[in-house]
């Protein structure tokens, strides 16, 4: 069938609904993840795989329609990612005692147009001139053109997704193991401290994305809780009341975390200079083609239904439509419309550059790769000191407005990534530009709809590492205590430049040796913010995503000793992001099921409900069962850990 010239029915009612509801829930279950994880991982597979499973219930459906589909759901992975690096910033600095449902709304909803909007002139330069892979969008128009998969591949990821819920509840709210296992040591007055945190969902993100990334993440973390910890420790005596973990741990949260922070805003302003001849040519290209309508000058009429994009009259009215609300944001923040202003012209400009940046390294990369936190970082530290100057130093309501100048860029940016990568699909299966372009802004609207509930529901349950009320087990929300300390830190001027410095010349280094592995056609690659992202996450955390990447490693050598054919290899690695999306979708979706009893409990003044019980009763008739949870409880987790990890090698394996 030629998709190409002829056309099928694309956006229709229940292509619309089944998206909608999609994209609701990949955005509650990424905000959990990237709260907890510091990333989250593209859901434009998962959704096209339970599209054609659904789908193929009706008696009409084709591959455009499931296009469609995904393309909306995956918008609200995309925006959630812009709201959870971001937003909770505001809870730590104080600003908010909770999320108001209403600016997190405009922030999301129409900071993610923006970047569909952004992009769209783009999409001629990065697809269709240009030789940008877009992996994930590559994969997923794959995926879309078998068909085969849609039963198969919708039952590994219920089945996944039953053991990744299922272990989440057992350590969660049943409290058999605890979120990680660790051990710490003093030698001297140096500490320490290594472990693994017990989570298939990280174990999976390793899955997705190789053991390049989980590499590099792991060395980031290794040389920041092996190296830089116990020397810092060794001139700074630890506190007689902190145990070794809790110095260790403090450490790295208060002074070596930072280096990271440097890494990742010489890294965002690398790749934004490497960019800016790309960047030249794509928004050239793209306006020389809206001028003479497709390019060569023929009437509307004449231009492909494959190459229609939205009129550029009515981008610049979105555009227009989009900024008014987010001017109001400013405003009710600042207080002075000179400088609501400012931030507006701010947010423009570096949406725009963002939001093309993240376009370029989601076709490098991918999405899940995309190193959305980077460029944020940049956008903060960079307005943080333009609004120094219009607001003064130690301004109380500076680091807010840095932070909301940063969540509108951070929400464009991964939007923009995501559109792109979509189009990449609909250029190759022949779906219409125009068509995807307006469901991905449904699906951003639908995502931002509901992420202000899911932030203030994981607030409540959980609440968030460095907020200013203690929580018991906080979600670690790496990204926002960077730029909320990073934002406090410039106004107050607090902010110990020492780490980053640090950050920012070892990342020098990491980009000339970056630049001489791409010259010898290495395979293996040290892009910059992978470290970085290892500096800042707690290194269990690492070491559980570097255990996937070992397995996803392990996997490809094996079906290569086999000598399989090419068509092994891409099926394989088909199944093992179906069963890592199937994982990170239960664990996540889970732990936002958990967090509602744990809410109603908190709110009567109780624990955990089934933990303190199976507890109290142990007191009396298993004692022993009690002492033996106590005791090797984290040994049982990391066992079962294990045997998932088993399980995907298994199933990753099958070349039938």
């Amino acid at each position: 069938m030629d998709l190409q010239n002829k056309s099928l029915p694309e956006i229709t009612i229940k292509g619309v609904i089944l998206a909608l509801i999609l994209a609701t829930i990949l955005a509650a279950a990424n905000a959990y993840l990237g709260l907890f994880a510091g990333m989250t991982v593209s859901a434009t597979i998962p959704a096209a795989v339970i599209s054609m499973g659904v789908l193929r219930l009706f008696k009409n459906n084709n591959i455009l329609e499931n296009n469609i589909v995904q393309t909306a759901a995956s918008a609200g992975e995309a925006i959630a990612a812009g709201c959870i690096f971001t937003l909770p910033a505001l809870i730590l600095l104080g600003t908010w005692q909770t999320f108001d449902y209403k600016w997190v709304t405009i922030i999301a909803g129409f900071g993610g147009v923006l970047g569909v909007l952004f992009t769209i002139p783009l999409r001629r330069s990065f697809i269709v001139e240009s030789n940008l892979q877009f992996p994930e969008g590559i994969a997923t128009a794959k995926v879309l053109e078998s068909g085969q998969m849609g039963g198969a591949g919708l039952r590994q990821i219920v089945h996944t997704g039953l053991a990744g819920g299922l272990f989440k509840v057992i350590g969660d709210l049943v409290g058999v193991w605890p979120d990680k296992l660790q051990v710490s040591c003093a030698i001297g007055s140096s500490v320490t401290a290594f472990g693994v945190t017990l989570s298939p969902a990280l174990l999976a993100v390793g899955l997705i994305v190789g053991l390049n990334i989980g590499i590099l993440m792991f060395l980031g973390g290794a040389t920041n809780w092996l190296i830089a910890i116990p020397v810092y420790s060794h001139f700074h005596p630890k506190p007689e009341d902190l145990s070794v973990a809790a110095w260790a741990e403090q450490i790295w949260r208060d002074q070596t975390r930072y280096i990271g922070v440097g890494a990742m805003l010489v890294g965002g302003l690398w790749t934004v200079f490497r960019m800016r001849k790309t960047l030249l040519k794509g928004v050239t290209s793209g306006l020389r083609a809206y001028r003479s309508v497709d390019g060569t000058g023929q009437p509307v009429a004449q231009i492909p239904r494959t190459e229609r994009d939205m009129p550029m009259k009515w981008i610049l009215v979105l555009m227009v439509l989009s900024v008014i609300p987010l001017f109001f944001v400013y405003q009710a923040f600042v207080q002075k419309i000179e400088v609501s202003i400012t931030m507006a012209v701010l947010m423009l400009i570096a949406g725009f550059a963002f939001s093309a940046v993240a376009g370029y390294m989601a076709g490098l990369v991918g999405s899940s790769n995309n190193p959305i936190s980077g460029v944020t970082i940049t956008t903060i530290v960079f307005s943080a000191f333009f609004l120094m100057l219009l607001i003064g130093k130690g301004a109380p309501i500076g680091p807010a407005a840095a932070i909301i100048i940063g969540a509108v860029v951070c929400c464009a940016a991964s939007i923009a990534g995501d559109n792109l990568q979509d189009l990449k699909t609909g250029y190759i299966v022949g779906a219409t530009p125009w068509k995807q372009q307006v469901m991905l802004a449904i699906g951003t609207l639908a995502g931002a709809a509901v992420i202000a509930p899911v932030l203030t529901l994981l607030q409540q349950a959980y609440g968030f590492a460095g907020q200013p009320t203690p929580a018991p087990r906080p979600l670690p929300a790496p990204q926002a205590n960077v730029m909320a300390s990073v934002a406090k830190g410039i106004f107050e001027g607090g902010l110990d430049w020492t780490f980053i410095i640090i950050g920012m010349v070892g990342a020098a280094g990491l980009i000339v040796l970056d630049r001489i592995l791409e010259n010898r056609r290495s395979t293996f690659r040290t892009p910059v913010l992978a470290v970085a992202i290892g500096f800042y996450l707690p290194f269990a955390q690492s070491v559980a995503i570097f255990l996937g990447g070992v397995i996803a490693t392990l996997v490809k050598r094996a079906l290569v000793r086999q000598r399989a054919p090419q068509e092994a290899l891409e099926a394989s690695e088909q199944k093992s992001v179906l069963f890592a999306s199937g994982l990170i979708t239960g664990e996540a979706l889970m732990g936002i099921v958990v967090a509602i009893p744990v809410v109603l409990m908190k709110n009567r003044g109780l624990d955990l409900p089934l933990t303190s019980l199976w507890k109290q009763k142990a007191e009396s008739w298993l004692p022993w069962l009690r002492a033996g949870i106590e005791a090797y409880g984290a040994w049982i987790g990391l066992a079962v850990l294990l045997l998932i990890g088993l399980w995907a090698y298994r199933t990753s394996r099958r070349t039938s």
